[in-house]
């Protein structure tokens, strides 16, 4: 059995609320320097694992994200993979859920936990919720069974929930408990013991060696279907020079308007070699094409059906294989089966 002090976790700092302080001087936030975090955060001493940090320089607020980002928090565990048993990764809540959620297909037979937090408050506040997140992610992150890591995958933890990061959402703007994982159970609960639930959670196959892919196409776009939407902005859409996927977020199971023009510039983009991707806008539930006639047609015409995924976990999927597929065949494939976990 592992003991404590020989356990390792390396926090990466990629910017958000959480790392920040207010200035003495101006009162403005400005990030803390991680090496000092025991100042902040005194009890992480008190943990006895063997804790170091990285800042990225500069930190990127979560509104700021994009592929290039998630590509240098790949490499970044990859170059420290065999230093660490675990990975806690600090980052904005906006934006957290598609970091996650594209970490889980960068990082092929991943078998060491890679836990993202972050705080609603900044870590210097008194009543901030970043302290609480932090200690329990690094716990998390340490967790071993019989030397073997409990939760070896990407995941998101916040209050007192850990939950698989292609199958969050962030819910709300104001409340500590931001994430919800409306179509999967909880990976871990956390009250005076941490709760882990093994049964759904994924494990690498033995001895398999972790594969990272840092390919992203981003010519994609989401259209999000109200009723009244007109065809100039359909057209506007698909027309978009290089667009290549095109996530349609529908009503309901996967439903969307029967008019003809909708159909007809749906199957013209597809005929250019476009690839479109069936996400439900609910917020919870799954896309069933063919169960009502308002999709039977669009199931037809070749849209992709995305099941019970989430959209922050359609884009970056959709991003990833086309950078990583050699054709749209093969990108076809992939998009109705399950990379890491993110559709059952």
């Amino acid at each position: 059995m592992s003991r404590k002090k020989d356990i390792s976790i390396l926090i990466i700092y990629t910017g958000g609320t959480i790392g920040m302080i207010h200035d003495p001087v101006t009162g403005a936030l400005v990030p803390i320097d991680f090496k000092h975090i025991t100042k902040h955060v005194p009890e992480l001493s008190k943990l006895g694992y063997i804790l170091q940090s990285m800042t990225f320089d500069p930190v990127q607020d979560s509104s700021n994200i994009d592929p290039d980002v998630w590509v240098r928090m790949a490499e970044t565990i990859e170059k420290n993979y065999d230093k660490f048993d675990g990975f806690v990764v600090l980052h904005g809540t906006d934006t957290m859920a598609y970091s996650a959620s594209a970490l889980s297909y960068m990082l092929e037979n991943l078998s060491k936990p890679v836990v993202f937090t972050g705080s609603q408050l900044p870590i210097g506040l008194l009543r901030t919720d970043g302290r609480e997140n932090l200690i329990t992610a690094i716990e998390i992150a340490a967790a071993k069974e019989n030397g073997v890591a409990l939760v070896p995958e990407v995941s998101i933890y916040f209050d007192s929930e850990l939950t698989r990061g292609n199958r969050t959402t962030k819910f709300s703007a104001e409340h500590f408990d931001a994430f919800n994982s409306p179509n999967y159970p909880a990976l871990a609960e956390v009250g005076l013991h941490i709760k882990y639930n093994v049964n759904h959670i994924l494990y690498p196959p033995k001895k398999s060696k972790l594969k990272v892919h840092c390919k992203f196409d981003n010519n994609v776009a989401i259209l999000k279907l109200f009723p009244g939407i007109n065809r100039n902005l359909v057209q506007a859409i698909i027309n978009t020079k290089g667009l290549k996927g095109l996530i349609i977020e529908t009503f309901g199971s996967g439903n969307a308007p029967t008019y003809k023009w909708f159909i007809d510039d749906l199957k013209l983009f597809m005929s250019r070699g476009g690839i479109i991707y069936n996400v439900t806008q609910c917020h919870g539930g799954s896309v069933e094409m063919g169960l009502y006639e308002t999709s039977r047609e669009m199931l037809t015409a070749g849209v992709i059906s995305g099941k019970d995924i989430t959209s922050e976990a359609s884009v970056t999927k959709l991003m990833h294989l086309l950078g990583v597929c050699s054709s749209t065949k093969e990108v076809l494939k992939y998009l109705s089966k399950p990379l890491a976990g993110e559709i059952s």
